[in-house]
């Protein structure tokens, strides 16, 4: 039987478009993680960014006639998406923390932070309700989205945001002068704390690489495409996050907090560092993500970390995770 051609593009709703891009997603057996957790957002994702419509328009577009030409460019995406396994905030060049924007390229880690969640309702009920940080430090910041995030929450701040990276600073440049925060958000290449020296926050974040040796082997395809050192957290996981909580209260001041996100890591988190009292505060991903910790805390319970089983290196990382 001769194979039949696919119906023209004007016969093509949006609905249709997306249903059928899902079930091939579908079928490819697409990992996802980068702004959308399923198929069908998938699909409308990559579908608005073919209209060139913003995606609260989706709705009263879905039955309507699909131009020929974003019609083209949908079934592009939907190709490249299969075929090479890229995340579809690569393809788009953006990615979305709540109703923030990034710009985003393979130089950086796709945002995605339970951490962002929190900084929506300011850290509460984690941190006291008076609690207004003067200074913030976004340390491992990549693309920059968590310290503009925390700009925006925090609109009396000065902001700093550290990385290693030169080209993910590039990236993190480009969306702080996208949010028109160049006067109140700076940007630092460092290895972590490293050239930080004299300077104190109020309110330090960090989402550093915590994959551990076992899970990066065991990645799907499409987490390839990021930056391995910005996954990549040593033998168990924890050799930056060892590293940040030794040196993080020399840099808080009286009363401040270290927020960090560790996966769902907890408790290897807490068998590393039986002495110390951290909060873990709820998120959509469980309440075993993203650890709280004041800097009394961290000084009064001296936080030495038992070892990793294999001895700790120190590695170079472009962006955090």
């Amino acid at each position: 039987m001769p194979r039949t051609s696919p119906p023209p593009a004007q016969q093509y709703t949006a609905r249709r478009l997306i249903a059928e891009a899902a079930r091939r997603f579908r079928s490819a057996r697409l990992a996802y993680g980068h702004g959308t957790l399923n198929a069908d957002d998938e699909a409308a994702w990559l579908t608005v960014y073919a209209l060139g419509c913003p995606f609260e328009e989706l709705a009263a577009r879905l039955d309507l006639e699909v131009p020929p030409a974003a019609f083209r460019r949908a079934q592009q995406l939907f190709e490249r998406r299969i075929k090479e396994r890229i995340p579809a905030a690569y393809l788009t060049r953006e990615a979305w923390l709540g109703d923030h924007r990034f710009y985003v390229d393979e130089r950086v880690i796709v945002p995605r932070s339970y951490i962002a969640e929190l900084l929506r309702e300011r850290l509460q009920p984690w941190l006291p309700p008076r609690f207004k940080p003067k200074r913030i430090l976004d340390l491992c910041t990549g693309s920059g989205c968590l310290a503009i995030v925390a700009a925006h929450t925090f609109p009396k701040s000065q902001v700093d945001g550290a990385d290693i990276s030169t080209a993910a600073l590039s990236v993190a440049r480009r969306n702080v002068r996208e949010h028109d925060l160049m006067a109140r958000l700076q940007l630092k290449q460092t290895d972590l704390f490293e050239k930080l020296a004299g300077l104190h926050y109020d309110l330090i974040l960090t989402n550093p690489p915590y994959v551990g040796v076992s899970a990066m082997r065991a990645l799907p395809a499409e987490f390839r495409h990021e930056p391995v050192l910005a996954l990549d957290g040593g033998n168990d996981g924890l050799d930056l996050v060892r590293r940040i909580l030794k040196d993080a209260p020399q840099h808080l001041n009286d009363g401040g907090w270290l927020v960090m996100e560790v996966g769902h890591y907890r408790p290897r988190v807490e068998r590393a560092f039986p002495r110390l009292p951290f909060i873990w505060a709820e998120t959509s991903g469980g309440d075993d993500c993203v650890l709280l910790i004041q800097r009394e805390s961290l000084l009064s319970a001296e936080p030495r970390a038992r070892p990793s089983t294999a001895a700790t290196v120190r590695r170079r990382r472009p962006t955090s995770p």
